[in-house]
């Protein structure tokens, strides 16, 4: 009797925990368009709106936490410049230059996997790319002696960080169709051109989520 009662109480018990357990893949990809609007801190050139796209890849610890590493490239954009005269700038400076944008970044990724919709946050650091500011010091100093004080190229790298989350519509066990992910985009490009603050950009962009290596937890 004991036994029998012991072997009821034991299949409860595993039958409980099949229950509890969750599903989940080790590895997510992601393949979005992307759509940004940067921002520039110096107060003579205006925002643009850039659009691009790139991919992201998560490696899942457990059901609710990742680690996402996400990469987004835009295409060459035209943007103005009109400083007025000023130690660095001495015949002032105005036109145009194309320029493109590259974002690198990485960390945590937060997601609640339920079975018809799955929101998720994301909170990563890393760095941004363009060549915008080269291009304007070769358009616009290099080549128009008198205008800029600038004796080298700006910078092109500069610290970036991404904070915001999305929404995923599982189709099935594999792929996922992700309508929307948004977040705010903080670059600090700092030199004469871009001004010494942080741009504070926003980001909107969608796509499809593949799933691999799918483990019970």
């Amino acid at each position: 009797m004991k036994l029998k009662t012991t072997l009821t109480l034991g299949a409860i018990l595993l039958l409980s925990m099949a229950a509890w357990a969750q599903e989940f893949p080790r590895f997510e990809l992601g393949a979005d368009y992307s759509y940004a609007r940067f921002n520039p801190s110096a107060p003579y050139s205006n925002g643009h709106s850039l659009n691009g796209g790139g991919g992201s890849a998560t490696i899942n610890i457990n059901g609710y936490l990742g680690i996402k590493m996400d990469l987004q490239g835009y295409g060459s954009n035209t943007t103005s410049f009109n400083i007025s005269p000023d130690p660095t700038f001495p015949g002032g400076l105005s036109g145009s230059v194309q320029g493109n944008l590259f974002s690198y970044m990485f960390g945590p990724q937060v997601k609640v996997r339920a079975h018809k919709f799955q929101p998720f946050a994301n909170l990563l650091f890393g760095g941004a790319h363009t060549n915008v500011y080269g291009n304007a010091y070769e358009t616009l100093c290099q080549h128009m002696v008198g205008n800029c004080a600038l004796t080298k190229a700006p910078a092109a790298d500069a610290f970036a960080m991404e904070f915001g989350g999305g929404l995923d519509i599982p189709i099935n066990k594999t792929v996922s169709f992700r309508p929307a992910e948004i977040d705010y985009l903080m670059t600090r490009f700092d030199n004469p051109l871009s001004g010494t603050n942080n741009q504070h950009n926003f980001r909107y962009s969608a796509g499809l989520v593949f799933s691999l290596g799918h483990h019970t937890q």
